[in-house]
């Protein structure tokens, strides 16, 4: 406990930056624009699956965009990206504010997927990864707090204040909280922690003692062994808060007492994701990761076989748990296994096929839901996903490991 007192006092600016970047990215995500399903969808005289299809071109767009933009991190600071990204993001909540007809969702999508969901979340994951190695879970865990804080309150409190104010005025109250954000952010990272033109200062090799470049990465089994780790709670999770108004419909209770919930889904992740961090420096990712799909796998199920409020409460906590982990153990597996020099071009590729995953998870529900396949139904599969991705995971670790040390 003392040594984790020391570490926060001593790296209180890094992490507190990391800290206020996933926050900020809060209005580029799922569990955020989801709020708005109804007032949307009622506006603009859409289904189920065409908001969802809408929603999931934005999304594969900036997933697409990823690929090339979250390589920037590795060329450069923190905070020049921040100027550019923070001030776009702002721009992106002020057209979903002004937005004219359901023509420009997918264009207002976009931006704001690529710009919270996408850069802001990349570049504070990549930063903490580069910048600590020995404590890289406690820098991870506390960094994601940021986001975890978001799903927990921000969601409770604009569901609130839609019942005071219009929901595109809300978005341009997001635009002012983004903006807001940004000074305090310079004034953390007046000085950062690496050196701007030395990218091999505290950096740590991958397997067999090497430096792996992306498109290395992407030719090795262990890559292809993880994909399924990778989209399936960035597909499944994003559904289930995507889905949020039409699950409330289903489970019979009010949307605001959904969205009631969301602080046990909160208090779940975050103690795993303080834990799971805390394991990590301890243990690695190879022992963990293949952990992180149980508790998902019994979430779901739960909430696809039971009804009530507390039911439902107890399935987003197991989701909770698996998300905790999610959030440190995947971003630390890239450092780990393949080296910390190419770190922004490879968590680039990674981050784009999640938010993949989380342009396929709402297109998919959406349609299945207007074809007849329940949700709930959905969310048993989504439990069956992820047993399968325990297994594929545990074993393809399980001969990568020895890789690590060699």
């Amino acid at each position: 406990m003392r040594n984790t007192i020391e570490f926060l006092r001593v790296n209180a600016a890094w992490l507190a930056a990391g800290f206020l970047l996933t926050l900020s990215s809060s209005y580029g995500q799922t569990f955020f624009i989801s709020i708005f399903a109804g007032e949307i969808r009622s506006e603009f005289g859409l289904s189920h699956g065409d908001w969802g299809a809408m929603y999931s071109m934005g999304t594969l767009a900036s997933a697409m965009v990823m690929v090339w933009a979250g390589t920037l991190t590795d060329r450069y600071r923190v905070r020049e990206l921040a100027q550019v990204i923070l001030p776009f993001f702002a721009v992106a909540c002020l057209a979903m504010a002004a937005v004219p007809g359901a023509w420009a969702l997918p264009l207002v999508i976009f931006a704001l997927r690529f710009a919270g969901q996408g850069m802001t979340t990349h570049i504070a994951i990549v930063a903490m990864g580069r910048w600590f190695v020995a404590t890289r879970g406690k820098a991870l865990s506390v960094a994601s707090l940021g986001v975890t804080l978001g799903e927990s309150i921000l969601p409770l409190a604009f569901v609130a204040l839609l019942g005071v104010f219009a929901w595109r005025g809300l978005w341009v109250l997001a635009a002012v909280m983004i903006l807001l954000a940004l000074p305090v952010l310079l004034a953390l990272l007046r000085k950062e922690r690496t050196p701007g033109d030395n990218p091999d200062v505290m950096s740590g090799t991958g397997m067999a003692g090497r430096q792996w470049t992306r498109p290395e990465v992407v030719r090795h089994w262990l890559f292809w062994c993880m994909v399924p780790l990778l989209l399936g709670p960035s597909s499944f999770v994003t559904a289930l808060f995507f889905q949020q108004v039409h699950l409330a419909e289903i489970k019979g209770i009010a949307h605001l007492s959904i969205v009631a919930l969301f602080p046990v889904f909160t208090a779940a992740s975050v103690i795993m994701m303080v834990t799971s961090g805390l394991a990590l420096d301890r243990f690695g990712t190879a022992r963990l990761l293949p952990l992180v799909p149980l508790p998902i796998a019994v979430g779901f199920l739960v909430l696809g076989t039971t009804s009530g409020v507390a039911a439902t409460a107890v399935g987003m906590a197991l989701i909770g748990l698996s998300a905790g982990a999610n959030s440190t153990l995947p971003n630390a597996f890239w450092a780990e296994f393949y080296g910390t020099r190419h770190l922004g071009s490879i968590k680039a590729m990674a981050s784009a096929i999640m938010v993949l995953g989380s342009a396929v998870g709402p297109v998919l529900t959406g349609f299945g839901i207007d074809a007849g396949l329940g949700f709930e139904t959905q969310m048993v599969l989504f439990g069956v996903y992820f047993v399968l991705v325990a297994i594929l995971v545990f074993v393809a670790l399980e001969r990568a490991r020895k890789l690590v040390s060699t």
